[in-house]
């Protein structure tokens, strides 16, 4: 029974690929090219090792630059707002002020209303955020060098 079916369901496959060759061809040389052409593209832009940086002392951080300097984030969830009272307090004691939105939206229009001493931070996930400046939204140096 089994046996006596899987073979007619075989043959029967095999009668279609060789009716029509155009498309089993197809079928196996697709792949086939592209699988070539991802190869090339690879070859033709391969990753860069960068050297390492030597630690440097950039020397004190001025804090009258920082003097009613806001931050303001999003969404506020306890992580951002852990991470933002860490930003906050310990590295900067005074002159440093953060500001919780619920939406960006809402960080948008602050940092319109404050666009000279404001820098908004959008949190992703738990992992990554944006920063955002007025009119502007700072992308990672991973991306500039594709520029």
């Amino acid at each position: 029974g089994v046996w006596r079916q899987t073979r007619a369901l075989l043959f029967k496959n095999c009668l279609i690929k060789c009716r029509t060759k155009k498309s089993s061809v197809q079928e196996v040389l697709f792949p086939l090219f592209f699988l070539f052409w991802l190869i090339l593209m690879s070859m033709m832009h391969p990753h860069r090792k960068y050297d390492e940086v030597p630690n440097t002392d950039l020397g004190p951080l001025d804090p009258s630059v920082l003097v009613n300097f806001v931050i303001g984030y999003t969404p506020p969830t306890a992580l951002a707002r852990e991470i933002m009272k860490k930003v906050a307090f310990d590295n900067f004691e005074d002159g440093l002020i953060t500001e919780e939105y619920l939406s960006e939206e809402e960080l948008e229009e602050a940092s319109f209303l404050k666009p000279s001493n404001f820098v908004g931070v959008v949190f992703k996930d738990s992992m990554s955020y944006q920063l955002r400046f007025h009119d502007s939204i700072a992308m990672s140096s991973i991306y500039t060098e594709s520029r």
